[in-house]
């Protein structure tokens, strides 16, 4: 029999279906994968080029980010369920491909579309961006995963609790299993508080806005707002809280700066370092490591409330700009540098406050990152080691005697945060830095379950705000 004896009679070829919501998300993983993108840089301008077409509209938006950031969040769970429905490695099935894959595995495990509408709508997108052959592929592990629902498929690839803690928690929560055991490490206690974070981490954070002293205050930012858009901050007197579907960039106040996008954990860094008493002279501040400049403006419209002066210091040309363009327009004195804080222009023991937001793996922020816990490495943490401590050590030399430094991180690693003062203070791999703590709890006020001191660790599923931490540190000789 030939071929065309072989056809079905009067059955033509069809044309795949493009689904520019769909195709926008596949887009998104690509570059995420691809170019180590970050999903909250990449998204934005495809949703502004889609809506300036016409394709899309405010809902059209709303699922492409869900799409988008669901799939990442819950990557780990959906490759271990896609790995029981195919006959190979899943290192052997092309990343594009497993992309499909797993944005078809969240519209039926993670979302309520329909489970004939999330199978049939992945399979046309596959036609499009893969080809027929492929696409078969896809239907074909797709129809198995819609046999079962999202618990049911996690009893079954998980490992039991009892057998394998940490890998139970890595499948069910899904997180790399390095990354559960230094969360665990970190939070002390039992299996309630890391289900806790580990499930935080997963969900889709608020955004938060901040009231730039001296440019507009919280209160007002919230009348232009509105009731149905904003809400207070919970712990930070300059926090505004967007409800479900606020858009930043279209506020006026975010616009002229006179607000910005920045969550509330490191509003209350920036606070307590302002905050922090001091004898003597408070006239001179400094953030050594102020890119992108979130916390750098906001100390900057702190300052000049009380006639002092920022030095904002960046090694990134790049992000430089960006800390000028936080920055500009603010009330007071203030300076941006491109300028090393391991190799400082700036003469020692000159300054009053002193800020070190230091480089980091970022564990604190899986919740606005979450492409960030499939792309750290263990080994990262030896390369920020050497980094995190020069930083420390010379913001205590660039502060005067009586002077704070406050050291913060987004990273509840203990490798990255206590272990970090601890060495710096008692001379491991250098002189011994001549500093006393600083209890940084009270200088939170009304910020609840802050631990023993005094040091503080902010959590997401504690404080709703990302896992920063911060030690406060006076100069003593």
């Amino acid at each position: 029999m030939n071929e065309q004896a072989s056809r079905r009679p009067g059955k033509s070829y069809r044309r795949p279906k493009k689904d520019p919501v769909r195709i926008l998300a596949f887009e998104a993983l690509r570059a995420v994968d691809e170019r180590a993108a970050y999903a909250n840089l990449v998204l934005p301008p495809l949703l502004k080029k889609a809506r300036e077409a016409g394709d899309f509209d405010t809902r059209d938006a709303a699922l492409a980010t869900e799409l988008v950031y669901g799939t990442l969040r819950r990557q780990g769970t959906y490759d271990a369920i896609i790995s029981a429905c195919i006959d190979r490695p899943l290192r052997q099935v092309d990343p594009p491909v497993l992309d499909v894959l797993a944005l078809g595995a969240h519209q039926l495990l993670g979302t309520r579309i329909p489970t004939h509408a999330a199978v049939s709508a992945s399979v046309e997108l596959a036609r499009v961006v893969l080809g027929d052959g492929r696409a078969k592929f896809v239907n074909a592990v797709l129809r198995k995963i819609s046999r079962d629902d999202l618990d049911t498929w996690v009893e079954r690839v998980a490992p039991p609790y009892d057998e394998d803690a940490e890998d139970h928690l890595a499948v069910v929560h899904s997180h790399p299993r390095w990354v559960v055991s230094a969360l665990w490490d970190a939070l002390g206690g039992g299996r309630g508080g890391i289900e806790d974070l580990l499930e935080a981490d997963n969900e889709r954070p608020e955004v938060t806005l901040v009231a730039r002293p001296g440019r507009i205050s919280a209160d007002d930012l919230l009348d232009t707002l509105g009731e149905e858009s904003g809400l207070p901050g919970r712990w930070s007197p300059y926090a505004v809280r967007l409800t479900e579907g606020g858009e930043p960039g279209a506020i006026d106040a975010v616009r002229e700066g006179r607000a910005g996008v920045q969550d509330e954990g490191s509003q209350l860094v920036a606070l307590a370092l302002a905050n922090a008493p001091l004898d003597g002279t408070d006239e001179r501040w400094l953030d050594g490591c102020a890119g992108p400049g979130g916390k750098a403006a906001l100390l900057a419209a702190l300052a000049a409330e009380r006639g002092a002066h920022l030095l904002a210091a960046e090694k990134q040309p790049h992000r430089a700009r960006l800390v000028e363009r936080a920055l500009a327009g603010n009330p007071g004195p203030y300076q941006v540098i491109t300028a090393d804080g391991t190799r400082p222009p700036w003469r020692p023991g000159v300054f009053d406050r002193v800020l070190v937001d230091v480089p980091c793996t970022g564990l604190g922020a899986l919740r606005r990152r979450p492409e960030a816990r499939w792309r750290r490495r263990p080994e990262d943490l030896e390369g920020f080691a050497p980094l995190q401590r020069s930083l420390l050590r010379e913001a205590l030399k660039a502060v005067r005697v009586g002077g704070v430094v406050g050291y913060a991180t987004c990273s509840p690693h203990l490798a990255e945060t206590r272990t970090v003062v601890d060495d710096v203070l008692k001379g491991r791999g250098g002189p011994a830095a001549e500093a006393e703590w600083v209890d940084a709890r009270p200088l939170m006020p009304g910020v609840s379950a802050l631990g023993d001191g005094p040091d503080v660790q902010l959590w997401p599923h504690v404080h709703g705000t990302d896992a920063m931490y911060l030690a406060l540190l006076r100069r003593t000789a």
